[in-house]
């Protein structure tokens, strides 16, 4: 079993019923357990494309432990984001919900399809505001280690 931090967000629809399906559907997971959840943070939007500036996100982060191995874990982020109507349409676009796998313990990875630790996390305070509540800093993003939490 490896730890894994999950960063969630929603800029659609009611965010939070987003978030608590997100979570809920987490915590289902075969070989998964729900350790710990953040508090719900209203942040502006990064990285968007114009004309989406003024849809602000909510967002949060669970910690999770899990046996699934990393790709097979993001093939059902990635199926819990479409359950929840995600549609991939403009790159950094708005979204019903978004699951962005953060910190997989003991895994480093450069491939393109998933990429860890995540290669932006550590920049971006509406993840490392929910991090914090998890008891991570950006210190171990950059470390890639869950040293201390």
């Amino acid at each position: 079993m490896a730890r894994v931090v999950l960063a969630l967000g929603s800029n659609l629809g009611d965010r939070g019923v987003r978030l608590d399906a997100a979570v809920s559907a987490l915590s289902q997971l075969p070989q998964t357990r729900l350790l710990k959840c953040a508090k719900r943070y209203e942040t502006t939007p990064v990285d968007v494309p114009k004309g989406y500036e003024d849809l602000s996100f909510l967002n949060s982060a669970v910690l999770i432990e899990t046996g699934l191995p990393p790709i097979e874990l993001l093939r059902e982020v990635n199926r819990i984001e479409a359950e929840e109507g995600r549609v991939r349409l403009l790159r950094n676009g708005p979204r019903t919900l978004d699951i962005d796998i953060i910190l997989y313990e003991g895994v480093k990875s450069d491939d393109p399809v998933l990429t860890l630790p995540h290669p932006r996390a550590a920049e971006r305070d509406f993840v490392l505001l929910p991090l914090a509540d998890l008891g991570l800093t950006r210190e171990h993003i950059l470390q890639n280690t869950f040293e201390d939490v």
